[in-house]
């Protein structure tokens, strides 16, 4: 049985989740990627390495054409942000499982996410698109201080909280001259608790799994600084569903961000239509006890979701991200680990090698390393993980 997965760079969702998991499956995986080089690097050392092809995997017409020239998929995968409505499209031709392309779409492009939420009467957020060369002037009505992103953007990168138009105006500039023809998306500021909200779906039934609070770095940028899991009360996660379901969004892996505001009201910021990244969904697999990866490789094989996953209770987590401030080489860091301190898993895991020479992005780009820890005491999570941070050094030179 042969598995198409669409990726663009390697991740450690797939490399530590999802290959694994398919092996466990009997899959045998075919990668479709514009990187064959980094993809066969990073999967060198699986007891199972994939079959690799280099493919446009961002043009559907080119991953439909590259599928039909080898063995019958029974089923198409991605988790990149970017390859959702193209794996959706492909799953669809071929007759297999998937998302709907149409929700994948309006997941990814946040403009036409807001649109659709305003037009299903459940959320009005002030927002308008800014064309390649427009002038951000010719804006009417913009509530200042108000977020610019990419309107297909992801991982905080290029997201700032500007104050007038005169900072709107040059960060516009700025990043369009980065992105070339790139849409930008100037929006309302939703001030509040940033939560997260992580579900699993087969076509037909959709089931919470956890979820995340999440603290972030002070504005102008938001780079998420530590997650703790925690169940969300009732009336929240109601809100959220609601808003997926007018999304369309209800197959596979849902990783959705959202802030709680004083009043209760539950406000999407982004909806990302894959699993959790930057190593929380294996820690989510950890928490509940649940082959997490493979109840999502299951879904896209046509197998309905258990009534029950099984998941343990009287878990919860604390992840802890070490964020590099400065451009330059990292010149010292601690290796990963994994142990056990006072009954609970404590693992290090890194982002940036030693020796790594790296510009300073302001983003979740400058994650050196996470130190994570799963147990029963959020307080005695919390507790090991600075130690942790205070009792080592992350070292960067010019």
């Amino acid at each position: 049985m042969r598995l198409y997965l669409l990726a663009l760079n390697p991740t450690d969702s797939v490399t530590e989740g999802f290959l694994p998991a398919a092996a466990r499956l009997g899959l045998e995986v075919t990668v479709l990627t514009d990187d064959v080089v980094a993809h066969r690097e990073a999967y060198k050392g699986l007891p199972c390495p994939p079959e690799f092809r280099q493919c446009a995997v961002r043009d559907f017409r080119e991953v439909i054409s590259e599928l039909s020239r080898g063995p019958a998929p029974v089923a198409v995968f991605t988790n990149s942000d970017h390859l959702q409505a193209q794996a959706a499209l492909a799953a669809q031709y071929f007759g297999l499982p998937g998302k709907d392309w149409q929700a994948a779409y309006r997941a990814k492009n946040k403009a036409e996410a807001r649109r659709c939420l305003r037009a299903a009467g459940l959320d009005t957020v002030w927002a308008a698109e800014l064309a390649p060369g427009q002038d951000p002037a010719t804006l009417a009505d913009v509530p200042y201080p108000c977020v610019v992103k990419p309107r297909e953007g992801v991982a905080s990168e290029d997201v700032v909280l500007v104050e007038d138009l005169d900072g709107l105006t040059r960060f516009a500039a700025e990043v369009q001259e980065r992105r070339r023809g790139a849409v930008l998306l100037v929006e309302e500021f939703l001030a509040g608790e940033l939560r997260t909200l992580e579900t699993l779906g087969d076509g037909a039934s959709r089931q919470v799994i956890g979820g995340f609070r999440t603290a972030i770095s002070e504005p102008p940028a938001f780079i998420e600084l530590s997650l703790e899991f925690v169940e969300h009360p009732r009336a929240i996660t109601d809100q959220v569903l609601a808003q997926l379901d007018a999304l369309g969004v209800g197959f596979g892996a849902c990783h959705t961000e959202f802030v709680v505001q004083a009043d209760g009201r539950a406000r999407l910021i982004e909806v990302n239509y894959r699993a959790i990244g930057d190593r929380m969904d294996l820690a989510l697999e950890q928490i509940l006890g649940v082959p997490y990866f493979e109840h999502v490789l299951r879904v896209h094989l046509g197998e309905p979701l258990p009534a029950d996953l099984g998941a343990r209770t009287g878990q919860t987590s604390y992840s802890l991200y070490i964020c590099a401030d400065r451009a330059g080489t990292l010149t010292a860091a601690p290796e990963p680990f994994d142990r056990t301190v006072d009954g609970i898993a404590l693992s290090y895991r890194t982002f940036r090698e030693v020796g790594a020479e790296h510009p300073y992005y302001r983003t979740n780009r400058d994650y050196l390393g996470v130190i994570q820890g799963i147990g029963p005491d959020q307080a005695a999570l919390q507790r090991i993980a600075q130690e942790f941070v205070a009792e080592n050094v992350w070292t960067i030179e010019p």
